[in-house]
């Protein structure tokens, strides 16, 4: 496996394979540096199937890190797209035009990090893979409550990742598996929380990004993960109650079981590439 770290925000560094790759591609964004950190080191850990090649480390400013890999195996990039749905959305799509620019187009499109868990299904420390990304508060308020974007006869509010990816991660990492949200703004009361509960059953986690780099990889026609690992409830804000390091940590260990997951399941991104 070849892991590129990407230094910036919503920059890529390195140069373009000149060839194509045996393996997929795979683009990872990231909202911030601590979160892409931590992906790459679940990539990098010596528990996968190479150990890093060079001296420098995934949060290393001497540009790309690079592990070896066998034949098939991923090549994985890694962005900071920012914070938030546009900035996700923005930095992603530049990122794949880039890639297609360059005759080396990705296969598949990941947005990890951490987020609020819905109690008692997410607890903090917790992880969880999305088998829904839903826009939750794209759309507009009425009399009678909430309308979402589609209601009003316009666009999307929900990508389905591919079921087998979302099955074989989740087991890989012991993930939970639901809806993951994604809100401009982080839900700060009790009565928020109920009211998403409410119109999105099942819903596991909430975060700022997953929506965005969705809808940029829909425009290419490739599918997207999302994989989230929760640092607090979602409810009342108390930053008392955050655990950011359990929570990067636990990040950490959901890409450790990345590789080999995604290299056994290249057929399921080609045959979306040819069919969806």
């Amino acid at each position: 496996m070849v892991v590129q770290v990407q230094e910036g925000l919503g920059r890529l560094t390195g140069t373009a394979p000149r060839t194509r790759p045996p393996g997929p591609r795979v683009l990872i964004a990231t909202a911030v540096p601590a979160e892409r950190d931590a992906v790459a080191s679940g990539l990098s850990a010596p528990s996968g199937p190479a150990a890093p090649s060079g001296p420098a480390g995934p949060s290393s400013d001497s540009g790309p890190s690079g592990l070896p890999g066998g034949d098939g195996a991923p090549v994985v990039d890694l962005l900071v797209a920012g914070v938030g749905p546009a900035a996700a959305a923005a930095a992603t799509g530049r990122a794949l035009a880039l890639a297609a620019a360059a005759d080396a187009p990705y296969d598949l499109v990941v947005s990890a990090g951490i987020g609020g868990g819905f109690q008692p299904g997410a607890p903090v420390g917790s992880l969880v893979v999305a088998d829904a990304v839903t826009a939750a508060d794209l759309g507009a308020e009425t009399p009678d409550g909430f309308l979402p974007v589609t209601d009003l006869g316009f666009g999307r509010v929900t990508h389905l990742p591919p079921p087998a990816l979302v099955s074989a991660l989740a087991a890989a990492a012991g993930a939970a598996v639901g809806p993951v949200l994604t809100v401009s703004t982080v839900t700060g009361s009790a009565a928020r929380a109920d009211a998403l509960r409410a119109r999105h059953p099942g819903v596991l986690a909430e975060a700022m990004e997953g929506f965005g780099v969705a809808e940029a990889a829909a425009l290419y026609g490739l599918p997207v993960l999302e994989v989230r690992a929760v640092s607090n409830p979602v409810g009342p804000r108390d930053r008392d109650a955050w655990r950011i390091g359990a929570a990067l940590a636990a990040l950490t260990g959901a890409f450790g079981k990345f590789t080999p997951v995604i290299g056994k399941l290249a057929p399921v991104l080609e045959s979306w590439n040819r069919h969806d």
